[in-house]
């Protein structure tokens, strides 16, 4: 089978595509023919080498596939099934999507709804997957179209994108916070009503600041979610899911106590089976299909390093999607 392969060398992380035997795939009770991956910040960090990702070489990269079960060992599985996985360490601690073929525990696999096809999951992905789970939380926040605006920040990147769609789908007024102003028309043609520079974002805020926001879904964490805390309104929600600005978190309670302002961490990694259901479901019913032609670029396996390093120049827009076979 061909795969991108990470190797290490002299502390370096090498990325090639190689052919490998399959009889190398890890433990796994469910083998899967991959038809599509994606490119997520994850994935970047693992394949330049420059987050600690991955622990244990060689690694073949890829926190999300999507494919055709060849095997099965599961009850709940069928050969010619096809499948959508995305978390749980996969591409970091086990053998993961950038490949022809994945062996993984039937535990972490999601039945892909009948509306979607392999492609369009993968246009999704982790990202979307993570926004859908955000925009949930904004939902059990109680948060509803009619109290105000939702701030989306890091708005051009995967998730951002796809949390503008799905929220503006749903009725939400969505305002865009974005570090490239080149991006204003894609973001608006997704749904959002107005775009905002985050340079207006960078300074450490005031403990609080004018009520702005009924709902936020963050990317990026550190002052910028600092900020965006002081600015919630009364019984706002933020549903923050990302540090691609850093892990640190520079507030104070006043946000909590005075205005009762909820910060619901969303974790894509280890969500039990029936809320992925649940999201998988609710994003294959709630995206027009316009999303799926607007917020993708299309590449093969042996372009990934390159996109790879792209994207940690903050140089990819949307959702990048790697087609495997």
């Amino acid at each position: 089978m061909r795969a991108l392969l990470l190797e290490q060398q002299n502390d370096q992380t090498l990325a090639q595509v190689k052919d490998i035997d399959s009889a190398r795939l890890p433990e796994g009770d469910v083998t899967v023919e991959v038809n599509w991956s994606s490119l997520n910040y994850k994935d970047a960090l693992a394949i330049t080498g420059k987050g600690k990702i991955v622990r244990n070489f060689p690694m073949v990269p890829g926190i999300d596939f999507a494919g055709k079960v060849s095997s099965s060992k599961d009850s709940r599985y069928k050969v010619g099934q096809s499948v959508v996985l995305t978390g749980w360490g996969v591409g970091e601690n086990h053998w993961g999507g950038l490949a022809e073929q994945a062996r993984i525990s039937g535990e972490w696999l999601v039945p892909l709804p009948k509306a979607l096809s392999e492609r369009k999951a993968m246009i999704l992905g982790t990202a979307g997957f993570t926004a859908m789970l955000c925009v949930m939380a904004l939902e059990e926040g109680g948060v509803k179209p009619e109290d105000g605006d939702i701030l989306v920040t890091g708005a051009s990147g995967g998730v951002g994108s796809t949390a503008i769609a799905l929220l503006a789908a749903l009725g939400y007024s969505v305002t865009a916070l974005s570090g490239r102003e080149s991006n204003t028309d894609y973001l608006k043609s997704l749904g959002a009503k107005e775009v905002l520079p985050r340079r207006g974002y960078v300074e450490a805020p005031r403990p609080l600041e004018k009520q702005l926001w009924a709902g936020a879904i963050d990317t990026v964490g550190d002052k910028l979610l600092a900020r965006v805390l002081a600015q919630m309104n009364y019984n706002g929600t933020v549903a923050a899911c990302g540090l691609a600005g850093g892990y640190l978190l520079p507030t104070t309670v006043m946000p909590f106590i005075l205005r009762n302002v909820r910060l619901q961490g969303v974790d894509s990694v280890h969500t039990p089976l029936h809320r992925r259901q649940t999201a998988w479901e609710r994003m294959a019913e709630i995206l027009p299909a316009s999303f799926y032609a607007q917020a993708t670029h299309e590449i093969v396996l042996e372009e990934v390093p390159a996109a790879a390093a792209a994207l940690m120049n903050n140089q990819i827009t949307g959702r990048t999607l790697v087609k495997i076979s």
